[in-house]
């Protein structure tokens, strides 16, 4: 098989060596003549071998002399250990240290390399610095002799915007969507199984999902997973029982064993009526232990599994009522759509010049969703010409003739990595660090693509904009899919990898030795014969800890580690045999369950992320060396189970961003942290007077979330003055703001200091008793695009249009809740919006938990494309005809998605009936038939029970 080998992982290290190779010869460094002879030498020999590298990177393996590959992969190695000396070196010099030594130690790599790499027979050793500028072209003749056999590929353009697809543009989806739909339907009480079968890339997931969603029956719960290659059940069953019962799922923590969980889940499904689909199984086993947890109730529950097995399929349905679905190519007319839409927007707009390679392109996809997405991508910003797409035509040809559809399918997405720019294939092939079916942060992913250095740069600012761009080639190249975007349209912030995609990744991941993966099965083929320089730990491992721990013998050369899952015997007993890397620069727990001890974070002083879970269980505290951390800049302990932190703490110089969970203590010099800009979450109750006098002080800061007790503070008339006044100074420069707890007359406070100035806070999160007293302050905010307000009082019939002016908002949510100690005759209320205001909404978010009704008047929210409601259906009947939503309708022409969750708890059925048949009659009659999901929140034996209260039963009210 004639593979790319593109070796992102040799070139993107090398760029960052020569970097801090120049870095090094500047006057900072004060070098000695030898020592600076020696260093330049290396920056100009390093500098050739990228050259070469990076030319040797857009070449398919069939293309490179043998001789050339073994040296690529010495260099490869090579990159790592200088970067690796000089990192060390740095730190040393800080301390005292010497740079000779390195040089020397540098030198005497790269000699050894040209001596034995077996590049050119003229190759002895290396003359004199005087004359190395001419030996050099000799030294790499074979490679350069390689590189003249074809010609440059065609890069894309690295700026074209990112394509989001929404459910109303899925192609060919609709006949097998309701073939399955009617595969579903069976008897009121007959439990029903369909399992849809086919090869990967076949667009299995999307057709499940859009059953999902588009069945309107009525069900107790529903919940959605994905199993994966090598199931985690652990997790599996706990994100089962996350979404059909929050109850259960907290107590599922002290659940340590699968036995334990699905009795549990058991338990909590016996007597429902459930709806679950559960996506990708890979065998008959996973299958199995998934089956023990859902019990047959005969109740009309229904399942839908998905796996590219027909064995597996068959095994979903024996024994039980059950249907087998083969996914089916796209025909030939909804691939031309597809492609065509994917290219010009439009389903069957293309240039009749074109029209005949686009129908060969198609021929070689074989009617595979993910092989059309991803040439499709590739030709996105290439010349529209013939010529250009009959080039690709004969890339494709040679790449997929003669092979199986799923072979054909993963060549072609070799193709679309080979066409990658460099930077990108390293920020793609870092994405095998995450698990399978893992949905990535993408703050969280460009954070930790800066930290680990591959993203070029010097400014840490422009380095994490310069990732948002590169995150965003990706997904326009459809290598990355989005699966939560921002109001904007334009931010993507969560994310996933298609597991056919993240198969090839983490192939040429291990291949280049860019990381080294455990994910239950053992580790990756390439740990044995490299030394580690990423870890990711991705499945449980407590059974294997102490022998996984004696495995890791190169753990001095480990660049980041990334643990998953539950491994708290990994991380808690067996520290030392891996978190002793002096080149660490990132540390990434996620787990909430580990324990961890960083007894050895005194060694990490190269660490830039550090990211800890429950990982100081049984330690004291956290330990006072956290100072030696001089190059860390993002501090997560959200989910420690720490206290207090310790002062040195507060000698973080480059410390960016701080995030602490709400009981946390922290030291009260905060003001010496001169370079943080975000900082969460902040319980200003039991913080002392100099620490929120002290973030007045902090310059840079640009996120701050708070949270204000007014409880706690009521008899610190000092402490509250303080508060006010710190965030009457914040309020000038924060970007985002979010303050929990609910002090109105606090709020109001700080608020209202900062008139007349315009501050550029653009998010805004706001916990309250009273919108009518905050709404006129928060309408002054004229920067705001996202709102987010808790109201736990009045709120008025007109409340919410208080925030309509807002001219920038983008996205609200407006959650009511009732008030314990509060006049009751306020919580009845219809809250009208009008046509003026919310002029440039797209997302409006209504949590309801009190007796209130909802009513859009003709021309509301003229731009609302994502509306979703929380409602109390025991109130259906107190607001008239209509009940508790009016207008539904009278919103603009973008409204594309409607979700309704609906509060069940103390209301009879035909309260809940009359408001699932008023939402999707109003949403049949809008002029863009929005999608519509309709989600009864809470089981039917939390409902009342007894006659109905329609309106001839109870008196109006609010209407």
């Amino acid at each position: 098989m004639a593979e790319v080998m593109a070796s992102a992982a040799a070139t993107s290290v090398m760029g960052s060596v020569i970097g801090k190779l120049a870095a090094m010869l500047t006057e900072k460094y004060k070098l000695a003549k030898d020592v600076e002879r020696g260093i330049r030498f290396l920056h100009e020999e390093l500098s050739s071998m990228d050259a070469v590298l990076r030319m040797l990177s857009e070449k398919d393996d069939d293309q490179i002399d043998p001789r050339a590959k073994d040296w690529r992969s010495k260099v490869r190695e090579l990159s790592y250990d200088i970067e690796d000396c000089i990192d060390r070196s740095m730190l040393n010099h800080s301390q005292g240290g010497s740079k000779a030594n390195f040089v020397r130690k540098a030198m005497r790599k790269v000699k050894t390399l040209f001596k034995d790499g077996g590049i050119a027979d003229e190759i002895r050793e290396l003359k004199s610095l005087v004359s190395e500028q001419s030996e050099r072209g000799k030294r790499y003749y074979h490679i350069n002799q390689c590189l003249t056999a074809s010609a440059q590929p065609v890069l894309l353009d690295p700026r074209a915007p990112a394509l989001f697809q929404e459910a109303s543009d899925l192609v060919g989806i609709d006949a097998p969507r309701e073939e399955i739909i009617r595969l579903l339907k069976c008897e009121e009480k007959q439990h029903k199984v369909v399992s849809i079968y086919g090869i990967g890339g076949q667009g299995k997931t999307t057709l499940a999902m859009e059953v999902y969603h588009k069945i309107t029956e009525a069900f107790d719960c529903r919940a959605f997973v994905s199993v994966s290659q090598t199931p985690d059940m652990k997790r599996l069953l706990r994100e089962i029982l996350s979404q059909i019962s929050k109850s259960d799922f907290d107590r599922s923590d002290r659940l340590e064993t699968d036995h334990q969980l699905i009795r549990t889940l058991r338990e909590c499904l016996k007597d429902k009526r459930y709806f679950i689909l559960i996506d990708d199984i890979w065998n008959e086993s996973a299958w199995n232990d998934v089956l023990c947890a859902l019990p047959r109730n005969e109740n009309g529950s229904r399942i839908i599994t998905t796996t590219r097995s027909k064995a597996v399929a068959n095994k979903c349905c024996t024994g039980i009522a059950a249907q087998m679905y083969e996914a089916k190519p796209l025909s030939d007319e909804d691939s031309q759509r597809l492609f065509f839409t994917r290219l010009f927007f439009s389903g069957d707009d293309c240039h009749p010049d074109l029209r005949k390679v686009s129908d060969d392109i198609l021929k070689k996809c074989c009617g595979l969703p993910l092989a059309i997405i991803s040439i499709a991508g590739l030709l996105a910003n290439r010349s529209k010409t013939v010529e250009v797409w009959s080039n690709v035509l004969r890339s494709i040809a040679a790449a997929v003739d003669k092979d199986s559809p799923i072979d054909k399918m993963k060549r072609i997405l070799l193709l679309s990595y080979f066409d990658l720019p460099h930077h990108l294939k390293s920020c793609l092939l870092y994405l095998s660090v995450f698990p399978e079916d893992y949905s990535i942060d993408c703050r969280q992913l460009i954070l930790l693509w800066v930290a680990e250095g591959l993203i070029p740069g010097q400014d840490r600012e422009t380095m994490e904009q310069r990732g948002r761009s590169y995150l965003n080639e990706l997904i326009n190249r459809s290598l990355v899919q989005p699966t939560k975007v921002g109001a904007d349209g334009t931010t993507v912030k969560q994310c996933r990898v298609h597991d056919v995609i993240l198969e090839f990744i983490v192939s040429k991941a291990v291949e280049d030795n860019f990381v080294t993966i455990w994910n239950g099965n053992g580790f990756s083929k390439n740990y044995s014969s490299n030394k580690i320089r990423r870890l990711s730990i991705q499945k449980d491992i407590s059974a294997r800890a102490e022998e996984i721990a004696k495995t890791i013998k190169n753990a001095a050369h480990i660049r980041s580690i990334n643990i998953f899952g539950f491994n708290s015997v990994l991380v808690h007993k067996h520290a030392s045999e891996f978190l002793n890397s002096q080149v660490l620069r990132v540390l990434n727990i996620e787990s909430p369950f580990d324990g961890c001890n960083l007894g050895h974070v005194k060694s990490f002083g190269q660490l830039k992320y550090l990211r800890a879970g429950h990982q100081f269980v049984g330690v004291p505290k956290f330990p006072e060396d956290i100072a030696k951390l001089q190059h860390l800049e993002t501090l997560d302990l959200r989910k420690s189970g720490l206290e207090n932190l310790p002062a040195s703490i507060m000698l973080l110089q480059k410390l960016v961003r701080l995030f602490v969970r709400d009981s946390m203590h922290l030291p009260d010099e905060i003001r010496n942290l001169q370079a943080l800009e975000e900082l969460s979450m902040i319980n200003l109750g039991i913080q002392s007077v100099e620490f929120i006098q002290g973030l007045g002080d902090l310059t840079y800061l640009k996120v701050l979330e708070i949270d204000w007790p007014c409880s706690e503070l009521r008899d610190m008339k000092d402490h509250k003055e303080a508060c006010i006044s710190t965030l009457s100074r914040l309020f000038r420069r924060l970007r985002e703001l979010r303050v929990r707890g609910r002090d109105p007359d606090a709020t109001c406070s700080f608020m209202a200091l900062c008139v007349p100035t315009v501050p550029p806070l653009q998010r805004l999160l706001l916990d309250t008793h009273n919108l009518n007293r905050v709404g006129p302050q928060i309408s002054s905010l004229v920067n705001l695009s996202r709102l987010y307000i808790l109201v736990c009082g009045e709120a008025g019939k007109e409340g919410i249009n208080i925030l309509a002016s807002l001219p920038m908002l983008l996205s609200l949510t407006v959650n009511l809740f009732f008030d314990e100690d509060g006049d009751s005759s306020i919580l009845y209320a219809r809250h009208a919006i009008s046509r003026q205001g919310f002029q440039r909404l797209v997302k409006f978010n209504f949590r309801c938990w009190r007796e209130a009704a909802l009513e859009f008047e003709p021309g509301a929210m003229p731009k609302l494309q994502r509306l979703k409601l929380h409602l109390v259906a025991r109130c259906q009947f107190k607001f008239g005809e209509g009940g508790l939503v009016l207008g539904l309708q009278n919103l603009g022409l973008g409204l594309k998605h409607v979700a309704v969750d609906i509060y069940c708890c103390a209301a009879v059925a035909d309260e809940v009936e009359a408001l699932e048949d008023d939402i999707w009659g109003a949403a049949a009659v809008h002029p863009n038939r929005p999608t519509l999901q309709v989600e009864r929140n809470y089981y039917q034996g939390l409902m009342a029970q007894g006659c109905s209260r329609r309106l001839s039963d109870h008196a109006t009210v609010g209407a």
